[in-house]
């Protein structure tokens, strides 16, 4: 399809202004793919296998989907929002972003087949402008619209790196048929004789001294988000007073200089939360 024939998906009217009512829906087309994804994987979910979840002629989806990518965005949107958003902002800036942080870890551990999908532009559905708002909607008071960008852009990525990890690592135990605590007791010989060699003091530390590695799932995710929200604090400025920063975001502030006063441009908000 050339770019003077595409149409985005949320752009065509999901019923013909005329003619028979249509015996399905974009909803339901979009819940059977989510559901064979959950199942078997993002790659498993093909028309022919979403038209028979429902009941369908294969070919007779593309009137309602034209093509993969169309099916790929909507999936991505209908996920988006499994993101619990409502209320924000509330006022608590730190609250609320962890409320949202949390949210997404959720949504990906529940489907961490999305860590498949690639989408290189946003498709603005309406689950996305709803995240772009409520939650670019927390900072939007305290900070210009780009430096708004910027710091979602941190917040997104810590999210998304840290449960790719923890899904590609608990991928990787399933996969070796061990449990987890004789998936981590494989490694043992090899660390002794790291140690054991001398040659490597900030290893020999990480093993010895580092609480991070020994947390559970949930606490080292709260860990590194409690470090990113700390970073936001120190950009922001000091008229937010201690209680919405951290301790760290205190001591950093106290090097900083003031922040200038340029007025913030108006613009449409590019942002990709959640995506």
């Amino acid at each position: 399809m050339t770019d003077t024939e595409y149409v985005n998906i949320w752009m065509r009217p999901e019923r013909p202004a005329r003619g028979p009512r249509p015996a399905y829906s974009r909803a339901q087309i979009t819940e059977a793919a989510i559901r064979i994804a959950d199942a078997e994987g993002l790659e498993a979910a093909t028309m022919r296998r979403i038209a028979a979840e429902i009941g369908a002629g294969a070919m007779s989806l593309y009137r309602y989907v034209p093509s993969r990518d169309d099916l790929v965005e909507l999936v991505a949107d209908r996920l988006m929002g499994e993101i619990d958003v409502t209320g924000l902002p509330s006022g608590d800036w730190r609250a609320d972003l962890t409320r949202y942080a949390d949210g997404m870890r959720a949504m990906w551990l529940r489907h961490p087949w999305i860590a498949t999908v690639h989408r290189s532009l946003p498709g603005y559905g309406p689950n996305q402008l709803l995240l772009i708002e409520r939650v670019m909607g927390v900072l939007d008071a305290h900070v210009s619209i780009d430096e708004n960008l910027g710091l979602l852009a941190i917040l997104n990525g810590y999210v998304e790196g840290a449960v790719r990890e923890e899904v590609s690592q608990a991928q990787e135990v399933r996969r070796s048929g061990l449990s987890e605590s004789e998936w981590t007791a494989r490694s043992l010989p090899r660390i002794r004789q790291v140690l054991e060699s001398g040659d490597y003091p900030i290893f020999t530390k990480i093993a010895m001294e580092a609480r991070q590695p020994r947390l559970g799932r949930d606490d080292r995710f709260r860990y590194g988000l409690e470090r990113v929200l700390d970073c936001i604090a120190a950009a922001l400025p000091p008229t937010n007073g201690p209680a919405t920063a951290g301790p760290a975001a205190t001591a950093h502030r106290g090097g900083r200089q003031d922040r200038d006063d340029r007025p913030r441009e108006a613009g449409t908000s590019r942002s990709r939360a959640g995506a």
